[in-house]
């Protein structure tokens, strides 16, 4: 319909109510009718009574993936209560121990007993007594969702069959029920995947949402297996974290990202990640260490553990990514002059008769002056080796479907902050000056701070992976190191300085005023309110920045608005870990510590028993209609209400349903 030629708001007014009514048509198919719309309304109302669902934060996990499936395995330990408390007092401790790790790891529990359990009227007693136990689990932890959330949660080859059995222990159903349930599945070998998949159903109910803070890489051994993971995860949302915008850079072939990674991954010898993991092979680089780097003791780029490769071939392949990372850096730095980051490009400031290098005016000696590759006249070109080399890294990064896989998987759940329960979550900080103001940071030419420029990022993101623009690729270099990278949070990063001056002072890096200003309640009252979180109990959710356990710092800041959950998950961090568990009546902080390993929980019980804080906690337990997902479900109401409203006054047609039709 066009707009009214008069300009007095009829035509703008028709057209609104034109769009509302296409919009009300597409949601008929799913409610043909009154009473269908009606019975959904009545539906969500009731779940707005539920309490809300359990969400789990976790940050920082650096490629420690067999301590993440742990804490997944255990929900942070708040599962092993709620077990203690349903069964304690029926079972022996040998019998409550292994239940248990058959709830944490019922692949492995149930590969073990493949082999072991070999009469069959042992396994049916097994998996008879392990399947009513694990179903007063799920019964318990099923009444926290709707029929139709729990009902998305179970397996869907035996969604069906897992139902029934929810109704199982009723006065007309006797145990005759579940026990014709095991002899079918027996008879047919699949008795104890059921025992499998019905444990992984417990734990998935156990959380509601999974959220990821961000930093999948780099440190500890398997990035991709971190992803991996959260891939068969039911529902996890994603925040993006400054390894993770390198990664994705690298994905999509950006040259300096690219050279981070591998020499991030050689440092600290996590090589699994790319041959195997990525099928990214490391020939090329080794290739320059064999030639250009020979003879090269490259003592400063030794890696932190030690391998099958020699460790002195690993340390020139290193030195041969890094200097290729300041070269193609320092050409970022240059075709990108609003970043003013011009004193970041070094290279050109080595006096090499000397051997010494000029940073922020002051010459410092370099502990290794062999710097075969580098022309004094043109210190930022490629030899033409290095351009070899750089072609064929290139693609195989380009090549690599998983990684690209799993790129998808993170952009698609991805976002650069989440507000849940009144917690604004995000993964660095916002960077702001001394005196709080937001610092900008450009996104397409403009000058943002604050949330807009969270929502910039956002939207850039989506856009580096469809497009792969060079322009796009640099800012995702920028957000891994930038200064006014919200990602990254301190002035500079000091890489160059690491591997070539002795001198410790300038080794350090300054963190954004964010970081000391979140002590301040005023402060976070405002970052509260940029992004929309009412103040008054509302809590700044950040990782990025390890507390150091060991010297007694504390997550939860003087303010008591603001809390750091990156508790150095990684074992090349410190080896602990937080999970901020939101529950219905409190929200808190559970503090992980070393995981051993898998053989050791499965074969010995092992497991992380977190030491638990209480950060918040509330008299009268929330419900859904407290949540972000409640306002969500009023608005589904009020759309449901138009629709009622449009088939009363015909405004809209019931869709036409032909005899025998299914609805």
């Amino acid at each position: 319909m066009a707009a009214n030629p008069q300009g007095n708001g009829e035509g703008t007014d028709r057209d609104t109510r034109d769009y509302e009514l296409i919009a009300l048509r597409a949601l008929s198919g799913r409610f043909p009718d009154i009473d269908s719309a009606v019975a959904e309304i009545a539906r969500l109302g009731a779940v707005l009574t539920l309490p809300k669902g359990t969400i789990h934060v976790i940050s920082d996990i650096h490629g420690e993936a067999k301590k993440l499936r742990h804490v997944i395995n255990n929900a942070s330990g708040t599962l092993r209560p709620l077990v203690q408390r349903l069964f304690a007092s029926r079972m022996t401790p040998e019998e409550f121990q292994e239940f248990l790790t058959l709830i944490f790891y019922p692949a492995e529990v149930v590969e073990r007993l493949e082999q072991t359990l070999v009469d069959r009227d042992a396994l049916r007693t097994f998996c008879i007594k392990s399947l009513r136990h694990e179903f007063e689990l799920v019964r318990v932890l099923a009444t926290r969702y709707s029929l139709r959330r729990a009902m998305e949660v179970f397996p869907r080859e035996y969604r069906e069959l897992m139902s029934e059995m929810l109704h199982e222990p009723t006065t007309e159903r006797d145990k005759a029920f579940i026990e014709a349930i095991v002899d079918e599945l027996l008879r047919r070998g699949r008795a104890l995947h059921l025992v499998h998949i019905t444990a992984r159903l417990v734990r998935n109910l156990a959380i509601y949402e999974l959220i990821i803070g961000g930093d999948c890489w780099d440190r500890g051994p398997r990035g991709d297996e971190v992803v991996d993971y959260l891939r068969h995860q039911p529902n996890v949302s994603f925040i993006w974290g400054n390894h993770d915008a390198a990664w994705l850079g690298a994905s999509l072939g950006h040259e300096a990202l690219i050279c981070h990674v591998l020499r991030v991954s050689l440092r600290y010898r996590r090589l699994g990640q790319l041959d195997e993991g990525y099928s990214i092979p490391l020939t090329p680089l080794e290739h320059l260490a064999h030639t250009v780097y020979h003879g090269d003791p490259a003592t400063s780029f030794m890696p932190r553990e030690s391998g099958m490769r020699p460790d002195v071939i690993v340390a020139r392949m290193q030195k041969a990514a890094a200097i290729m990372q300041f070269k193609l850096e320092g050409q970022v730095i240059a075709r990108n002059p609003r970043w003013e980051m011009e004193h970041r490009r070094l290279l050109h400031r080595i006096d090499h008769k000397t051997g010494t290098v000029e940073v922020d005016g002051v010459r410092y000696p370099l502990v290794d002056t062999r710097l075969p590759t580098i022309d004094p006249a043109n210190p930022y070109q490629l030899t033409d080796d290095e351009r070899r080399c750089m072609d064929r890294l290139r693609g195989s990064f380009l090549a690599s479907q998983k990684l690209y896989e799993h790129m998808e998987y993170l952009v698609g759940r991805g976002s650069m902050y989440l507000v849940r329960d009144g917690s604004l979550i995000f993964h660095g900080c916002v960077p702001v000056d001394r005196d709080g103001r937001f610092l900008p940071m450009y996104i397409d030419g403009e000058a943002l701070g604050g949330r807009a420029l969270f929502d910039a990022i956002d939207q850039l993101i989506l856009r580096a992976l469809e497009r792969k623009a060079t322009k796009d690729l640099d800012v995702l270099w920028y957000l891994w190191s930038g200064d006014c990278s919200p990602l990254f949070g301190k002035d500079r990063i000091t890489t160059f300085e690491r591997d070539f001056i002795a001198d410790a002072a300038t080794h350090h890096e300054t963190k954004n005023p964010y970081f000391e200003l979140i002590h301040d309640p005023a402060f976070c009252d405002a970052i509260l309110n940029e992004f929309g979180v009412d103040p008054s109990d509302g809590l700044i959710v950040n990782g990025h920045v390890p507390v150091k356990i060991e010297k007694g710092e504390n997550p939860i800041k003087r303010s008591g608005k603001a809390i750091t959950i990156d508790g150095a998950f990684s074992e090349a961090y410190g080896d602990h870990g937080y999970t901020l568990v939101l529950e219905a009546d409190r929200t808190i902080l559970a503090e992980h510590s070393h995981f051993e390993s898998v053989e050791a929980a499965v074969r010995d019980g092992v497991d992380i028993i977190p030491k638990v804080t209480i950060v918040r906690q509330w008299a009268r337990p929330r419900r859904m209609a407290d949540t972000e997902r409640g306002a969500q479900i009023r608005c589904e109401i009020r759309l449901l209400e138009r629709l009622i409203e449009a088939y009363r006054n015909n405004d809209i047609r019931a869709p036409a349903i032909w005899p025998g039709a299914p609805r």
